[in-house]
């Protein structure tokens, strides 16, 4: 009897035996708290947090409900910018180390060690290929010991992972290894022709992780030294032909990463080339109504597109007159510009285009102030007497400024007589020059 108590009063413990994610940050005064979320293909599920230790530790336990898959800690703010993805396989405690000077470094758990001990030596061959290249060495002999180095470290690590999480990142990660020598641009063409052949988009491990995300990214934009439209194109087609048919999902997440990137490089002819062939059918696809609504506007105020009509109200000849922009017929061009009176930049760049116009009689600044309210922006404009003043209350939730677009503040569009948008200067200085 006190042998079937016993094994009844350790069942308890041994049902809630846990894992957990242990992990030590420095400098503790840097940080305070660690979130944790569940990755999987269409987003992240949070799970739980913890507030640091003095030494800048914490530890937040897996449950037995915790499937294997892919986790991930975010430890500042904004959460995209500051996170790290690690492995759970359910069979061990994860526990790490992080600084930003020194990165990041798995203490425990020898799935993710296995993963970053692989990444570190391919790392280290691949730069001992570099730097053969940038030597301009032609030691055939001494080459092929590098790649027979390469090929041995991909099949060793491969061989050491079978059975784990890890193995998918690693078989997915296989380089390019040449089979006899090749001069740089022989084997650049090579490993970029190569380098989505062992990725599958379909395994749900990789969709969970960034892994997939980097490895576009970097295959659109980090593989070329010719960075023109065309070959842009050709290899955003050639990333959707090997994806292939179905996986809608990543698709999406992936083609939305790249229409962001060409956004922000203002490249405007390849963000709306994503979007014309591929992202706005996804976002059809996906009923993802917000992305279809940016790609949207974004492609509505593309250079060469006629701006958004809105009303306004202005003084003319000491009259008040109800009008709207297309109304507006006197004048050769126009500069919209989107600030507020509570935007630090805008007012350092506001009299610097005032400055700029002073001597342009053909044309004239609508300044649509996009405000909390009416009080702070009605004392300012009483230094801009020349502009047409437009207040756009609710500020970033504002009819106009969300037919144009906004992001941020100043916003600068540059119209012809007929309304068109001739220019998206980023700045007063930027708007010099191209009135020049």
């Amino acid at each position: 009897m006190k042998k079937l108590l016993l094994l009844i009063a350790l069942v308890p413990s041994f049902i809630f035996a846990q894992h957990s994610i242990d992990g030590v940050f420095t400098p503790a005064k840097d940080y305070s708290y660690a979130f944790l979320y569940h990755s999987t293909p269409t987003g992240s599920d949070y799970i739980n947090r913890a507030q640091l230790a003095e030494d800048g530790s914490f530890s937040i336990p897996f449950d037995s409900t915790s499937a294997p898959g892919i986790y991930k800690i975010v430890y500042a703010l904004p959460p995209e910018d500051n996170n790290f993805d690690f492995i759970y396989n359910g069979k061990e405690t994860v526990a790490f180390t992080f600084n930003l000077e020194n990165g990041l470094e798995f203490t425990n758990s020898n799935e993710n060690k296995l993963w970053a001990s692989y990444i570190k030596s391919m790392d280290l061959v691949n730069r001992t290929i570099s730097n053969f290249y940038a030597q301009e060495s032609t030691d055939k002999k001494a080459y092929l010991e590098i790649i027979k180095t390469l090929s041995d470290t991909q099949k060793a690590y491969e061989d050491t992972s079978k059975g784990t999480l890890a193995s998918v990142f690693v078989k997915a990660n296989t380089p390019y290894i040449p089979t006899k020598y090749e001069d740089l641009s022989t084997y650049s063409k090579n490993l970029k022709r190569t380098y989505l052949e062992h990725v599958d988009f379909g395994h749900p491990l990789l969709q969970s992780s960034d892994f997939l995300v980097e490895r576009v990214m970097a295959y659109i934009f980090g593989m070329s030294a010719n960075t023109s439209n065309d070959v842009y194109k050709k290899d955003v087609d050639g990333l959707m032909t090997t994806i292939g048919e179905g996986n809608v999902e990543i698709k999406t997440i992936l083609f939305e990463m790249i229409w962001r990137r060409f956004k922000a490089i203002e490249n405007a002819e390849l963000a709306n080339y994503v979007t014309d062939k591929y992202l706005l059918k996804l976002t059809e696809l996906t009923n993802y109504e917000a992305l279809k609504e940016q790609l949207i506007i974004y492609k509505n105020n593309a250079v060469g597109k006629r701006a958004a009509n809105f009303e306004l109200s202005f003084n003319d000849d000491g009259m008040i007159i109800n009008s709207s922009l297309y109304d507006l017929e006197k004048l050769n061009q126009y500069l919209v510009i989107f600030w507020s009176s509570t935007c630090g930049h805008c007012l350092e760049e506001l009299p610097k285009v005032k400055d700029i116009l002073v001597d342009k009689k053909d044309l004239t600044v609508i300044a649509i102030g996009l405000e909390d309210d009416a009080e702070n922006w009605q004392k300012m404009i009483g230094d801009y007497q020349s502009f047409i003043h437009v207040l756009g209350l609710g500020k970033w939730d504002n009819p106009i400024s969300n037919a144009y677009g906004i992001e941020s503040t100043p916003s600068f569009f540059l119209l012809d007589k007929d309304k068109n948008i001739i220019a998206k200067p980023y700045d007063a200085e930027a708007l010099s020059a191209i009135l020049k």
